[in-house]
């Protein structure tokens, strides 16, 4: 960073992150209605700093022999009593395919994915996770929707008595076009960016990052005259009149995508290294050298009295492959992230990406208001520099979380105003293991921080794993993470995205250990009736799933 001034200036996070109002006029009323709102009621917590440090929360954990203490968080905190408790099982649903609706519009494989979805009956799971692509939707022209595969693939689930998530995807996915399951952003953004490369995420070599649209011009006319985030409130109220008649009855949840992968961060790593970024403990690099962000920066340094932060990120970052205690920033003592400038940074840099995320929260609870579907947001699972002092990884991708401050609870506060849900991925994944070949990673450190973070605020949580995951020891540390979310709560409030479907689940062991953790995760929701759906799809019989391995082996 530039060379700080003598004196110290003082500041809040929201010194310069100023809401804005809606960038379109309101067609429901602002306020959700009982059935909509699915957060508790707001009451009043205090965090004690033991559970927002980087150390391991296990003492209130209710499979390791805390209960007592857990029960003394909750009676501290005003959650119900052992009396209040109630067992109730917990949904799966199954991400399909990311390339089941091809870029002309049309399902793939109709046949494999009739037959993969009878299985799914059979084992009991609740219903399916389907993407929709913006780069397939609205691919040639803005405002010109294609939404007919999709529609399909809803039809199919509703056949089968299954009901769906839907994730409005506003990223690419693959890692360029020689990858079979390559999708971009729409064409007509591409050309945009073409000719305003700053539209993309830029890091301080001046690489582009081309996976999401940069949320620096998220109120600036840079798509064909509209912002991005009118962009994607216009998809969002097209896929709302498009399948008004399934929300609330086959489409029950509305996951919006807010960055790279789907989640509320920055792409600090690309994507496809992200999900093994814990192997080589890339540090990330902080995304705020397109023009946009240098403008809010240098602005806000302005507003503090202090110009020379304003011209860039922090030096002394070290590069992706560092140590961070070889690096002046990142290092425990002495490092700059701690220094009045480092906290004006990231407290820019992470309010910008909040800011962000309540943009979009904003617009979708008014597009969705009344359509009895749940709606919910995704973070990160980055845990590879969580037994730091300073979570480098985190906050490249703006989560400003150190074992100083909660990085989280900002988050979670957020998405519960709006009423959303939290998505987050990592479940399955144990320390005992990563800790082999990374001290420092902790990936139940990270999942405890966020769910205490859900459960003060009283939002959903939707869990997700890992690309790491596999065998009994991944679904049975999922069965322990959820109970330690779902301890005390009056009624569910957790479900399981299972990611995801393809010929490997459905080969016999693999079918064996899935099936099991279904049963196990759901409860009493197992083998349910669904008469509701009208379907006309019977469910299988286990020896139907060969049918399944056989038709992959064709595919």
């Amino acid at each position: 960073m530039a060379i700080a001034s003598p004196s110290t200036p003082t500041f809040s996070a929201s010194f310069c992150c100023k809401r804005t109002v809606s960038t379109h006029p309101t067609r429901f009323p602002s306020t959700l209605s009982p059935t909509r709102t699915r957060h508790l009621p707001p009451r009043r917590f205090a965090i004690s700093s033991r559970l927002n440090s980087s150390k391991s929360c296990g003492s209130v954990y209710p499979d390791n022999g805390g209960s007592e203490d857990f029960e003394h968080y909750e009676l501290q905190h005003g959650f119900t009593g052992p009396a209040e408790r109630r067992r109730r099982g917990s949904p799966v649903y199954v991400t399909l395919p990311a390339d089941s609706v091809a870029e002309d519009g049309k399902v793939r494989r109709i046949k494999v994915l009739t037959a993969s979805l009878r299985a799914l009956v059979t084992a009991g799971v609740e219903g399916v996770v389907m993407e929709i692509w913006w780069g397939i939707v609205e691919r040639e022209k803005p405002r010109v929707y294609n939404w007919g595969g999709y529609l399909d693939l809803v039809a199919l689930a509703r056949r089968c008595g299954l009901k769906v998530r839907a994730v409005l995807a506003f990223h690419q996915h693959g890692i360029g076009p020689g990858d079979p399951l390559w999708i971009s952003l729409p064409q007509w953004v591409l050309e945009e960016i073409d000719k305003d490369p700053d539209i993309a995420y830029t890091d301080r070599f001046g690489r582009r990052n081309m996976e999401y649209i940069s949320l620096g011009c998220d109120m600036f006319p840079v798509l064909k005259g509209r912002s991005p985030l009118q962009a994607y409130s216009d998809f969002m109220m097209n896929f709302r009149d498009s399948f008004r008649s399934l929300l609330g009855v086959v489409i029950t949840g509305v996951q919006v995508g807010m960055g790279p992968a789907g989640e509320l961060r920055y792409p600090s790593c690309p994507s496809q290294k992200l999900a093994w970024a814990w192997h080589t403990r890339e540090l990330g690099e902080f995304q705020c050298y397109d023009k946009y962000m240098i403008a809010s920066l240098n602005a806000c340094a302005h507003d503090v009295g202090m110009r020379g932060w304003g011209y860039g990120g922090p030096i002394g970052t070290g590069n992706l492959m560092h140590d961070p205690e070889n690096t002046e920033f990142f290092k425990s003592n002495g490092g700059s992230w701690n220094t009045p400038s480092g906290k004006f940074f990231l407290q820019w840099y992470s309010g910008m990406l909040l800011l962000h995320g309540e943009r979009i929260c904003r617009e979708a609870k008014t597009i969705f208001q009344g359509t009895e579907v749940d709606t919910s947001a995704k973070v990160a699972g980055i845990h590879w520099h969580y037994g730091t002092q300073s979570h480098p990884s985190e906050l490249t991708a703006g989560y400003y979380n150190t074992s100083r401050r909660d990085g989280y609870l900002p988050i979670a506060r957020m998405l519960g105003r709006y009423g959303f849900g939290l998505c987050c991925s990592g479940f399955g994944m144990r320390d005992v293991e990563e800790k082999k070949t990374n001290p420092v990673s902790s990936p139940e450190g990270f999942l405890r921080q966020i769910l205490l973070a859900a459960r003060v605020c009283r939002i959903p949580i939707e869990g997700e794993n890992s690309a790491t995951f596999s065998g009994d020891e991944s679904f049975e540390q999922v069965l322990k993470m959820s109970k330690f979310y779902t301890y005390g709560f009056e009624s569910p409030t957790f479900s399981f995205n299972f990611m995801r479907m393809d010929r490997y689940l459905f080969e016999q062991h693999n079918w064996a250990r899935f099936t099991r953790f279904v049963r196990q995760l759901s409860g009493a929701n197992i083998f349910r009736a669904r008469l509701d759906f009208r379907g006309d799809v019977q469910p299988t019989s286990l020896s139907d799933v060969a049918k399944v391995r056989v038709a992959y082996t064709y595919c």
